[in-house]
């Protein structure tokens, strides 16, 4: 393979580049690592969009690279975190219409229970007689 000088130049940018990266992961590693020595056992209580925002970032590296750079929290919570933000967007309930009071229906169990009331000795087959009879088709 014949090297042209901008393909030279182009992969020692990119090695460059990646180098810079890897330097900046590096310095974050460590960042994390004394944080964590500092907070020692305590919780570290966040807010919904600071998990919002960690769960989108981690999502992305996925549970290995989570585990591998060793994060302040567990790579199942950060993903965890993830699932619920996808069920609370896909949930539709922001979107439903309220389900209007079935008015019939009321009325009619309104009925049934002043028959029941007002004729005690009356059963199930008689209140539905006297409803049919009335005009109400309710099932057996």
């Amino acid at each position: 393979m014949i090297w042209k000088p901008w393909q030279f130049i182009l992969v020692a940018l990119a090695g460059w580049m990646n180098r810079q990266q890897q330097h900046v992961i590096e310095y974050l590693q460590e960042e994390n690592r004394i944080l964590r020595e500092e907070l020692g056992r305590k919780r570290i209580l966040l807010n919904v969009a600071q998990k919002r925002r960690l769960a989108t970032k981690g999502k992305v590296l996925g549970r290995a690279l989570l585990k591998q750079f060793g994060t302040l929290f567990c790579p199942d919570t950060i993903l965890k975190w993830h699932r619920m933000l996808i069920a609370r967007k896909y949930d539709g309930s922001g979107r439903r219409r309220p389900v209007p009071v079935p008015t019939k229906a009321n009325m009619i169990r309104d009925l049934i229970l002043r028959m029941a009331d007002e004729n005690p000795g009356w059963g199930y087959g008689r209140i539905y007689g006297e409803l049919k009879g009335l005009g109400y088709d309710v099932h057996w």
